[in-house]
């Protein structure tokens, strides 16, 4: 069959170059270049594919948010595989590395393009390419890592406020604190723990991290770092080397002391005072802002570079 190639247009403001082109490989098969990182996309439901071009564009918005963030696209390829379910939403992700990485996304049979700019699944799914594969104990670091890093990047990107992303930080991560009986993040593998402790730890690296820089380097720099190192889902390893590449990247001891301090102990944090010195805080649901408290410039920085 011969190939067809079609032009999506993409959102602005990435900094990826070029627009890739989206080439049809067969009526189910789909696939995108980027920088050399080979992207395919298989859709076989016949309601899926009838929505295929909104598909394709999320995928490569999402994809476009990954490589701005981490200034490549992780991995030399991913096979992304759609599956149908009911409603309009999106209802899961799975990704799954080794030589040959994958994703599995289960769509809803009546996706919107609207829902589709609302999702976070997709850049989730692939901030984990971003991240070698490491013991099951160290989970959290995985999962905590693309939920802080999916808002990270698409604020960064423009696609989210930043009163979505404080909202839902201030909401949300209190889900990650230790309840009474709990150990250190190594040691509690519940979902609150898994998912927002995770993404805790990793709040406070970027913070520390930019304290230590005068706001020049960000935990960003550290995840770079990492990738740099060859350390993403192609690779397992454990979290401790993970963090000594970090911190290497960075110049400055961050992941590697936080990490030590919060495997096994519940080192809780609190957060409220935490919101204040950075002088965001939440009134009748709705984020107020304080640029005279003492980490402002640090906040100032966070979702934009």
């Amino acid at each position: 069959m011969i190939r067809m190639i079609i032009l999506l247009l993409v959102f602005s403001g990435s900094l990826y170059a070029a627009n890739p082109e989206i080439e049809i490989l067969s009526d189910t098969a789909f696939a995108f270049d980027m920088d050399g990182s080979r992207i395919s996309v298989e859709i076989r439901d016949p309601v899926l594919l009838g929505k295929k071009d909104m598909l394709l564009d999320w995928v490569l918005y999402s994809a476009q948010t990954v490589y701005d963030y981490y200034g490549r696209f992780p991995v030399n390829s991913v096979a992304i595989k759609m599956q149908v379910t009911d409603g309009p939403a999106v209802h899961f992700g799975q990704a799954f590395g080794g030589d040959s990485p994958r994703l599995r996304v289960v769509v809803g049979e009546d996706i919107s393009p609207k829902m589709l700019r609302k999702d976070w699944i997709m850049v989730h799914e692939m901030v984990h390419l971003a991240m070698a594969d490491v013991p099951y104990a160290h989970r959290w670091w995985l999962e905590g890592l693309a939920t802080y890093v999916e808002s990270i990047a698409r604020a960064q990107r423009g696609h989210l406020t930043e009163e979505f992303v404080w909202n839902g930080f201030i909401m949300r991560m209190p889900q990650g604190l230790p309840k009474k009986g709990d150990r250190g993040l190594d040691l509690t593998p519940t979902w609150g723990r898994t998912y927002w402790g995770g993404a805790i730890f990793c709040m406070l690296a970027d913070i520390e991290i930019r304290k230590l820089t005068d706001n020049k380097l960000s935990l960003r720099d550290a995840l770079r770092g990492v990738l740099d190192a060859g350390l993403s889902m192609h690779a397992s390893t454990t979290a401790m080397e993970v963090f000594e590449a970090g911190d290497h990247a960075t110049g400055v001891d961050v992941l590697m002391p936080l990490y030590l301090k919060m495997k096994s102990d519940p080192f809780p944090i609190d957060l409220d005072a935490l919101w204040k010195s950075l002088g965001v805080t939440l009134q009748n649901e709705r984020v107020v802002y304080n640029d005279n408290a003492p980490m402002a410039h640090v906040r100032k920085s966070l979702l934009k570079s």
